[in-house]
C-alpha cells in the first residue's frame, strides 16, 4: 500500500507541473514532505526535500531542456531513507545518498517521457481534422501516461525495495566516509541556497530586510519559521500598498513647457 501510495504521489507531483499548478508539488519540498508524510516521517521528508531544493534553486526546464528530476529523487530518496537503520542525521544522509544520484539518473527517462506523447499528438491532428471533439480530448487526457509512468515505475520499484532488506544492505554498503560527507553537503547546501538566492535578488535595494532579518534571528531570537511568517506578512504589504496602474490607462498628461516670454 505504501508503494501504491507513494506512486500516485509521484504522478500527482509531475501532473502538478504540467497542468493545474496548485501544490507546487513538482518542488522538491512539497514532493519530499509528502513522500514523509505517507511513509510516518514526516520530518525526514521534510530534510530530504528541503536540501534537495536548495540543489533545484534556480534549474527550470527552459526550452524544454532536462534537469534532474529532484522531485522524483526527493520521494525516492525518502522512501528508502525511512526504511534504513540509524538516527534521524544518518537517515537523512541515506536519503541524499540515494536522493540526489537518482534524480540524475531520473533524467535520463525524461526524453522518453517528452518523446512518446508526439504520437498522440499526430493522434490528435487527426481528430481534429475529423472535428471529432471527444477523440481530442481523450488524446490530450492520456499523452500524460508517458509523462507519468517513466516517474511512477522507478519510484515503485523503490517503493518495493524499501520494504525487503535491501535499504539495509545497501546502507551498509555505503562507505562511512561517504556518508560522511553527504552529512557534511546537507549542513553547507543551505548556505549555498540561501548564497543562490541572494545574488538573483534585488538585494541592494532592500538591504534594509536583510537587517531586519538579522536582527530578529541574531537579538531577538526568533525561529525561523517565524521569520519566515513576518516575511509574508512584509511582502502582503508591499503588494497591497503598491501603487496600480488600471491596464490600458493613458499615462498621466506631462506638463507643457512654458513658451518663451510666458510668465512661469
Amino acid at each position: 500500500m505504501t508503494a501504491i501510495l507513494l506512486t500516485i504521489w509521484a504522478i500527482i507531483c509531475i501532473f502538478d507541473i504540467l497542468g493545474p499548478t496548485v501544490i507546487m508539488g513538482f518542488r522538491p519540498l512539497i514532493a519530499g514532505t509528502g513522500a514523509g508524510l505517507i511513509v510516518g516521517d514526516l520530518n525526514l521528508g521534510m530534510a530530504i526535500g528541503a536540501t534537495l531544493e536548495l540543489t533545484a534553486l534556480g534549474v527550470y526546464t527552459y526550452g524544454g531542456a532536462t534537469i534532474p528530476d529532484y522531485q522524483t529523487g526527493a520521494i525516492i530518496g525518502t522512501a528508502l531513507a525511512a526504511a534504513g537503520a540509524g538516527d534521524f542525521a544518518a537517515k537523512t544522509a541515506t536519503g541524499l545518498a540515494i536522493g540526489l544520484p537518482a534524480a540524475v539518473l531520473l533524467a535520463s527517462l525524461d526524453p522518453i517521457g517528452r518523446f512518446l506523447p508526439t504520437f498522440w499528438i499526430h493522434r490528435a491532428d487527426g481528430y481534429a481534422a475529423e472535428g471529432n471533439s471527444s477523440g481530442l480530448s481523450l488524446m490530450h487526457w492520456t499523452a500524460f501516461i508517458p509523462w507519468a509512468a517513466v516517474r511512477a515505475i522507478p519510484t515503485f520499484l523503490a517503493a518495493l525495495a524499501g520494504n525487503t532488506g535491501t535499504v539495509q544492505n545497501l546502507q551498509n554498503a555505503i562507505p562511512k566516509g561517504f556518508i560522511d560527507g553527504m552529512t557534511l553537503v546537507g549542513a553547507i547546501l543551505p548556505a549555498v541556497g540561501f548564497a543562490m538566492l541572494l545574488r538573483i535578488m534585488p538585494v541592494g535595494r532592500y538591504w534594509y530586510m536583510l537587517l531586519i532579518g538579522f536582527v530578529l534571528f541574531a537579538y531577538l531570537k526568533v525561529p525561523l519559521l517565524g521569520i519566515a511568517l513576518f516575511g509574508l506578512a512584509i511582502a502582503f504589504l508591499f503588494e497591497t500598498l503598491r501603487p496600480r496602474t488600471a491596464v490600458g490607462a493613458p499615462p498621466p498628461p506631462t506638463p507643457a513647457a512654458p513658451v518663451s516670454g510666458e510668465a512661469v
